[in-house]
């Protein structure tokens, strides 16, 4: 199972995952700025104060063969719009993580999400083979546990002062999955919004 999670890039109609590099520093900045999203308390997307060690332990985790992290690229815009990655890999089990994924936030609720948790889910589930792809959350980031539950995943429990968050204050730390018998539901569901935003959206019209 070496090398299981490959250096890759994954695209759609809409956007475009490629691999998180330091040349992408200035993206992430404006993307990031956009609603000033290092003011989220449990969140932990990078400000101008922590973006180089943002990607310096995304790197780093990447080089352990734990994680993948990538960019998110709007296509009609060719711009960075935000990030996210598959981590805590486990590749004897064949289980990942889809996490820290975050959206500049002109681009929440866009669509934008299932577009790229459907690239994510299909090559966790048709190429890499999974039993089980994981997601965590702050208890008290209400759009993402919202969000991940409209992805069609189950929670399965809460781990309550889970981890120490920067400002010292405990974390209790929401987890759902989908595991590999969901997925031909969760993904027919998914290319159904997909198609409805679709039509919704003329740049995508064909």
């Amino acid at each position: 199972m070496e090398n299981w999670l490959k250096h890759l890039s994954l695209e759609g109609e809409k956007v475009q995952l490629i691999p998180l590099e330091e040349i992408h520093k200035k993206g992430l900045l404006e993307a990031a700025s956009d609603g000033k999203l290092w003011e989220l308390w449990f969140t932990s997307v990078p400000s101008e104060n922590t973006i180089d060690q943002y990607i310096y332990e995304a790197l780093a985790q990447k080089e352990t063969g734990t994680s993948m992290p990538f960019v998110i690229i709007e296509k009609s815009s060719n711009k960075i719009i935000g990030s996210t990655r598959f981590c805590n890999a486990a590749p004897a089990h064949r289980r990942l993580e889809i996490g820290y994924t975050w959206y500049a936030k002109s681009h929440q609720r866009t669509g934008a999400n299932a577009a790229c948790k459907y690239l994510l889910l299909q090559y966790a589930f048709e190429k890499l083979n999974c039993i089980a792809v994981q997601f965590k959350t702050d208890w008290f980031n209400t759009n993402s546990r919202n969000a991940i539950a409209r992805l069609g995943a189950k929670q399965d429990g809460i781990l309550r002062n889970d981890r120490l968050n920067a400002d010292g204050s405990y974390r209790d730390t929401v987890v759902f999955s989908i595991i590999a018998q969901e997925w031909h539901g969760v993904k027919k569901s998914l290319e159904y919004r997909l198609q409805k935003n679709r039509a919704a959206d003329p740049l995508l019209l064909k």
